[in-house]
C-alpha cells in the first residue's frame, strides 16, 4: 500500500483507560471526526463512562484492573475491528496507551520547564523537590526526563532541567502511590519488577499492576536517594482531597490525594527534611503536582469524608 493511500485511510483510535487517558484519547478522536474504543475495567465509574459515550466512543467494559482491560484491547478488541473492516473501509488502527509511551513522557516532561520558568520568574527562588503520584508511571517518568533526561532545547546536550530549577543540583523527587495500588513501591522493595496480584486501593488511576520498565530505569538510574517510593493509605489519600477542597477550592481525585497526604500527615518533612531544623525546611522549596479530576465530585468527598474521617487524625 503506497504511502498516500495509507494516508486517506480512516484512523480508529484504541485505548484502555478508565481515567483521564481514556477521556483524552475520546476528546481527540472526537475532535478530529474519527472513532475511537475504550476498554475500561469494571471499577470504572459511571460518570466517566457517561462522558467517554457523550463524545462519541465506543466503550467495552473488561476486567478487574487496567492490564486485563488493556490485554482484553490488544488480544481481543483490536483483532475483531481490523476483520471487520471490508477492504474499501479498511481503517488504520491506532493504538494509544495511558502511561507506557516515550511520546507521553517527553509531554509530562513539560510540566519541569514550566516549573523552571515560573521559579525564575515569578518566585525567583530554586526547587528543591518534586512530589507527584505515581500508577503505571507516565506522569513520573515525565518529570525524572524534565530533571534527569536530555536536554530538550538541542543545543548543549546536558541533562534536563534539574541544575537550572535546583540551583545547581537536581531536585529530589518523591513517588506516592496508595497501599493497594503501590506496585513501584513494591518493586523498590523487592529489588527488582513486581507484577501485583490485584488492586485492592480505592485509587483506581493508579490501578497497574505493574510499572513500567522505564520508571523501574530512572529508579536503578538516580538511586533511592533521588527517587524516592513512599506509600499513604486510601484513608489519607481520600481525606487529603477533603482537606485540600475545603482549604482550596480544588476539587482532586483521591489518586491525587496520596500525594497531598504527605503534606498533611508530616510525610513530607519526614522523606525530604529529615534532619533539618525547623528554620531550614521553611526554606526548602516542595512543588506538589496537583492532577486528576475525572474521578471526583462533591458526593464524593462528602462520601469520603463520612467513610474516612474518624480515621484520620489530621482531618
Amino acid at each position: 500500500e503506497s504511502p498516500a493511500a495509507q494516508a486517506q485511510r480512516k484512523i480508529h483510535f484504541f485505548c484502555s483507560s478508565a481515567g483521564n487517558a481514556g477521556l483524552a484519547c475520546a476528546t481527540t478522536a472526537h475532535t478530529l471526526a474519527c472513532p475511537a474504543t475504550i476498554v475500561v475495567p469494571t471499577s470504572a465509574r459511571e460518570p466517566v463512562l457517561r462522558r467517554l459515550r457523550q463524545l462519541g466512543a465506543s466503550v467495552v467494559i473488561c476486567g478487574s484492573n487496567w492490564f486485563e482491560a488493556d490485554t482484553h484491547l490488544r488480544e481481543v478488541v483490536m483483532p475483531a475491528s481490523a476483520l471487520e473492516d471490508g477492504e474499501e473501509t479498511k481503517t488504520k488502527q491506532v493504538y494509544v496507551p495511558p502511561f507506557d509511551h516515550e511520546d507521553i513522557w517527553s509531554g509530562a516532561a513539560t510540566l519541569m520547564d514550566e516549573v523552571a520558568e515560573q521559579m525564575r520568574v515569578v518566585h525567583r527562588a530554586y526547587v528543591d523537590a518534586v512530589v507527584c503520584n505515581v500508577g503505571g508511571g507516565g506522569l513520573l517518568n515525565g518529570i525524572m526526563e524534565g530533571v534527569w533526561g536530555p536536554s530538550r532545547n538541542g543545543n548543549d546536550g546536558k541533562r534536563g532541567l534539574g541544575k537550572e530549577v535546583g540551583g545547581g543540583k537536581e531536585p529530589r523527587v518523591l513517588a506516592i502511590e496508595t497501599v493497594g495500588a503501590d506496585s513501584f513501591n513494591q518493586s523498590v522493595k523487592a529489588g527488582e519488577l513486581v507484577k501485583m496480584k490485584a488492586i485492592t486501593s480505592i485509587a483506581s488511576s493508579l490501578g497497574a499492576v505493574q510499572v513500567s520498565k522505564k520508571t523501574w530505569e530512572w529508579r536503578q538510574m538516580v538511586g533511592g536517594e533521588n527517587l524516592v517510593s513512599e506509600t499513604v493509605t486510601d484513608a489519607e489519600a481520600a481525606m487529603a482531597s477533603v482537606r485540600f477542597a475545603d482549604e482550596h477550592r480544588m476539587l482532586v481525585e483521591v489518586s491525587c490525594g496520596a500525594t497531598l497526604a504527605t503534606a498533611y500527615n508530616g510525610d513530607l518533612r519526614r522523606y525530604l527534611g529529615k534532619g533539618l531544623s525547623d528554620e531550614e525546611w521553611r526554606s526548602v522549596n516542595v512543588v506538589m503536582v496537583v492532577c486528576g479530576g475525572s474521578h471526583v465530585s462533591v458526593d464524593v468527598l462528602k462520601a469520603y469524608r463520612e467513610a474516612y474521617g474518624p480515621e484520620v487524625a489530621w482531618a
